[in-house]
């Protein structure tokens, strides 16, 4: 039996996001795709040139075993796979959840066994190379964790993180994107409103974020000192500054983020 390196069962956003960054680093030989509709599956694996499955047989023959599913699938999920793994020698496969809110412990209890798991808060950008990966283990191999983020490495930057801070590191880089686009759509709004075309009111404000993000990274400097140094005395951009602290700007996104964590413990319970 030909054995895989990387298997997604689910391949729904984020599922899909990961498994076009892993043909990226890894041979698509090496992939396998499975979903509840099978022509999903089928669909992906033509675009990418991995090979399509049923969850049974993917189970069967992969070494790092995505767990692509939503919370309230997880236990289904598991329900059908486990009887395969139990044929299979415990160090010879990982699970690797996106679960939100699911802890590593949470997916040992469903499976019923203690197997070695990799839990991964990613987030949509991983597609495109450009997403940020939390992620940490239970029970693993020396190497297994090492070994799959060198295969994923075409999914972007890749964080070691502590469990307990998991559900907030899922929010800040799985919900931020949508954040940003919201804010981005609103950017391109007003410009549309003070006469600039939409298609290039979009792209200019999306270059603009994304510009932004890169200095934020690479500068080192606190992000109010860099805004500080845009805001010229009596200038447009503190004019703006001002409308968006008339408006709790700050608060609003700080609350987002909040509200998000807590969601987040509510969906696994």
């Amino acid at each position: 039996m030909h054995m895989y390196l990387l298997g997604f069962i689910g391949v729904g956003n984020m599922g899909g996001a990961l498994a076009r960054a892993a043909v990226t680093a890894t041979s698509p030989k090496q992939v396998v795709v499975a979903n509840r509709t099978p022509d999903k599956a089928a669909a992906l694996a033509q675009e990418l040139g991995c090979t399509a499955a049923d969850p049974k047989t993917l189970a069967a023959t992969v070494k790092y075993i995505f767990l692509g599913v939503k919370p309230k699938d997880m236990a289904g999920c598991l329900e059908e796979i486990v009887p395969v793994l139990e044929h299979r020698d415990a160090g010879d496969f990982v699970l690797v959840s996106m679960a939100a809110g699911l802890d590593t412990a949470a997916i040992q209890a469903l499976a019923g066994h203690p197997w070695p798991v990799i839990r991964l808060c990613p987030n949509t950008p991983v597609g495109i190379g450009r997403g940020l990966v939390a992620w940490c283990e239970k029970d693993t191999d020396p190497g297994q964790a090492e070994t799959l983020i060198a295969a994923m490495a075409g999914a972007g930057v890749w964080d070691k993180c502590p469990e307990q801070l998991m559900d907030v590191a899922s929010v800040l880089g799985g919900c931020t994107p949508a954040f940003t686009y919201m804010f981005i759509e609103a950017l391109s709004d007003g410009a549309v409103a003070a006469g600039m075309p939409r298609a290039k009111a979009l792209s200019y404000a999306a270059a603009a974020v994304e510009g932004a993000a890169a200095l934020a990274r690479a500068d080192g400097r606190h992000p109010g000192a860099l805004k500080d140094a845009v805001c010229s005395p009596g200038g447009s951009t503190i004019q703006g500054v001002l409308t968006l602290e008339r408006s709790a700007f700050r608060a609003a996104a700080a609350d987002a983020v909040i509200d998000a964590v807590e969601r987040t413990k509510v969906m696994a319970k």
